[in-house]
């Protein structure tokens, strides 16, 4: 048993396993980001010698490459030389604590939508350089323009490059990988939930959409941390992306509206729900560990 995603876990280690300290976990993380950094800037070297204009099928497929590059690789290299003989249990990919926390999750960042979208009109009005707003235009237009389906396969393939892929993968890496050894550090699962928000938020360089993609790596890592599943974030993610994702399709004049018109009594709403569902995971999360606590005693 060990400290990561709750207090003591039960886990199919066996004497063969070797967890290295947190600092030396930390250092191996560290390099594998920059070696995969390192590969990123030679595939855009690559990629700028690829002649123009590029197919939408090519750059749909050069972001499935991107998001395993920086995301999915050094997390599954990361827990494979950390954690030899069960990589994939210690990056979360196991049960949650209750079958609950599953429906839970998704209700949170259901929920969460208009809160979410506050916070981006907010995060409009800080000040910030103008170079900074430009660019984020331009690559919204070019985000934009590259998910327009012309068919429902292209939906379909919309849904994986946008949705699930990146559901997958930023959740090994952030909540799997960055929380759980944040966690190891501090020793204080809300601090750590609140840092790999910060680092997942800003990892995205997106500095006009800061602040709700703050807000949600917090939600996803309060689901990590009471349900004991990184499954449970997979899902709520892959569901909020993928919404966006047909809203952008079906929808496409909500979704190029600047200024959205959200009422004050859908966000106070929205934050009240989020506070309950969040009360309600916690009281879950402890019943569970009060249960392991007297199967413990009992052994």
């Amino acid at each position: 048993m060990e400290f990561h995603n709750g207090p003591l876990v039960r886990s199919p280690m066996t004497n063969n396993d070797k967890i290295a300290p947190p600092p030396a976990q930390l250092g191996l993380l560290l390099r594998l980001i920059g070696l995969c950094f390192l590969l990123m800037f030679v595939m855009g070297l690559l990629g700028g010698s690829l002649p123009r204009p590029i197919a939408n099928t090519t750059l749909k497929l050069l972001q499935m490459a991107t998001t395993l590059l920086l995301f999915g690789i050094p997390a599954f290299i990361y827990a494979r030389l950390s954690f030899p003989q069960n990589p994939l249990f210690h990056l979360g990919f196991r049960p949650a604590h209750r079958t609950n926390f599953y429906v839970l999750g998704i209700l949170l960042l259901l929920f969460a939508f208009p809160l979410e979208g506050w916070l981006g009109l907010l995060n409009r009005q800080l000040p910030l350089p103008a170079w900074t707003i430009k660019a984020e235009d331009a690559a919204e237009q070019q985000l934009k323009a590259l998910l327009v389906a012309k068919n429902s396969f292209d939906i379909v393939f919309n849904l994986v490059v946008v949705a699930i892929i990146p559901g997958i993968f930023e959740e090994m890496f952030f909540r799997g990988v960055v929380q759980r050894l944040l966690t190891r550090i501090t020793r204080k699962p809300w601090l750590s939930i609140c840092i790999a928000a910060a680092i997942f938020s800003f990892m995205h360089f997106e500095f006009l959409g800061f602040l709700p993609r703050f807000f949600l790596g917090i939600l996803l890592g309060a689901l990590f941390w009471y349900s004991g599943s990184l499954w449970t974030c997979v899902l709520a993610h892959c569901l909020f992306n993928g919404i966006q994702v047909l809203a952008l399709n079906y929808m496409p004049e909500v979704m190029d509206n600047k200024n959205p018109s959200i009422p004050a009594y859908s966000v106070l709403l929205s934050l009240a729900i989020v506070i309950i569902l969040l009360v309600v995971m916690r009281r879950q999360f402890l019943q569970w560990r009060a249960a392991e606590d007297n199967s413990l005693e009992w052994h």
